[in-house]
């Protein structure tokens, strides 16, 4: 039996598991284990639909240390103005050089694909070999949110005999195109594959849409990584909180100062896990007129659904796409430095990268391991959990702007995330303008408010 007695086990090469490592060994001599059950980095992406890009800009994904793409703007498309996003090659090319270039290539960490650990203090690898974990190894979860999809999910629904039912990564490779496709689920794997479907040439009547929530989205334009911009949507946010008189109105301010948006303007959404969105997309999903909103959907049979609500029928040579893994976890929080493991976890809304890599940074710096070290920690970096509902978006935002107000007011903390591209709120040195002077100032104000808003609002739901 091997032993690994690096100072860290980080359980996961996944977007978490790289932006922690990263951060840690850039700023200690830590020795760390890197373990995952794939043959690389990347996680989920090694696994994600081809057709899957970010839905965020570039410059706010990956690792501290390294830039993904270029950080410049798109010159044509319907995209124009905005920052790039990337695609998956991309992505898993990007971490598979962070991982040669950045992290083993700085000797201070080792990496074990085809591995698991069995929270045991054991690491075991697919051809059989065991290592044992040093009791000095402090043992990091970046796995504890890791997101579920449809390509490793099975659908979560019965498959009757003679149903067609693909996941969303197979849709590329169906060379017998059907009469009508059908696609389950409410979330961003769902609209991209009706942006995929459109986009290559399916008229919009030959798509059903079994949606059993209505979503809200970001507006992409608005979460840009211009200081200017991003401030001042959450200026917006506190200004709207300021003024709603319930979470359902928030949104709808929301809505108006062009910071969210729905499919269906007639229809008040319950779900707010809030992807970003372009508006040329939304155009394309408003085009889907044959919806279906009767639950969720439990069985697929050949031209029949049987739903929560009742059954729909469906072309007899439909396609069912299934989309409807979960995707982001959503799971509660939990001190992210424990007793047992550092559990990587967001500590912002929406930027799951920066909290990693912002979790890295503060275990580098701040000395000591044990239980007075650790709250002190957690007091500095709180978690805040993934919503699911408008209410959860509201607590996510209010766990996030405490997070920044406690990790702000530490200076070093501070100084590092405004040179960190992956920080959505960061000014870096020597930018001022009078458009961020005046953003600057108007967030200065509402900020105080428009927590308490939100507090109040959240209260009110629950």
């Amino acid at each position: 039996m091997g032993k690994v007695d690096s100072d860290y086990l980080v359980v996961g090469a996944g977007a978490a598991g790289m932006a922690f490592t990263d951060a840690l060994i850039d700023h200690s001599d830590a020795s760390v284990t890197l373990v995952d059950r794939r043959p690389g980095p990347g996680g989920h992406w090694l696994d994600a639909y081809p057709f899957v890009r970010l839905h965020q800009a570039s410059s706010f994904y990956g690792v501290a240390s390294t830039l993904l793409g270029e950080g410049r703007r798109q010159t044509q498309g319907p995209e124009a103005g905005l920052h790039e996003r990337a695609d998956r090659e991309q992505i898993c090319a990007y971490y598979q050089s962070v991982l040669n270039n950045r992290l083993v290539a700085s000797g201070q960490v080792r990496f074990l694909p085809r591995s698991h650990y069995d929270w045991d203090r054991r690491v075991l690898t697919c051809d059989g070999a065991r290592y044992e974990v040093s009791q000095r190894c402090r043992i990091v979860d970046a796995q504890y949110l890791a997101p579920e999809i449809p390509a490793t999910t099975p659908p979560p629904f019965e498959v009757a005999d003679r149903a067609r039912v693909v996941a969303v990564n197979d849709l590329p490779r169906v060379d017998d195109a059907p009469s009508q496709y059908v696609i389950v689920g409410s979330g961003k794997t769902a609209t991209d594959a009706v942006i995929w479907l459109l986009g290559h040439g399916v008229d919009p009547e030959g798509i059903c849409w079994v949606r059993p929530r209505e979503p809200w989205m970001l507006n992409r334009a608005k979460v840009q990584p211009d200081p200017d911009v991003f401030l001042d949507m959450a200026a917006d946010i506190f200004e709207s909180a300021v003024a709603a008189r319930s979470v359902d109105d928030l949104f709808l301010r929301l809505e108006e100062a062009g910071v969210m948006m729905r499919i269906n303007r007639a229809l008040t959404p319950t779900m707010a896990r809030a992807p970003t969105l372009a508006t040329w997309e939304l155009d394309s999903l408003r085009s889907i007129e044959n919806v279906v909103r009767r639950g969720r959907l439990r069985r697929v049979e050949r031209g029949r659904l049987i739903l929560d609500g009742g059954a729909v029928d469906v072309h007899d040579d439909a396609l069912i796409v299934h989309c409807a893994a979960h995707g982001l976890r959503h799971e509660s929080s939990v001190p992210i430095w424990g007793r047992d493991a550092i559990t990587v976890q967001p500590t912002r809304a929406g930027f799951p990268c920066f909290g990693a890599a912002l979790i890295g940074y503060i275990e580098a710096t701040r000395a000591g391991d044990d239980a007075k070290h650790d709250d002190a920690k957690n007091r500095v970096c709180p978690s805040s959990p993934y919503p699911s509902t408008p209410a959860d978006w509201v607590r996510t935002n209010i766990h996030g702007t405490r997070s920044a107000m406690a990790f702000g007011a530490e200076p070093d903390i501070a100084a590092w995330a405004h040179t960190v591209a992956l920080n959505p709120a960061r000014v870096p040195a020597g930018l001022s303008s009078p458009a961020l002077q005046a953003v600057q100032h108007r967030l200065a104000i509402q900020t105080g408010p428009g927590l308490a808003a939100l507090v109040r609002l959240h209260d009110r739901a629950v």
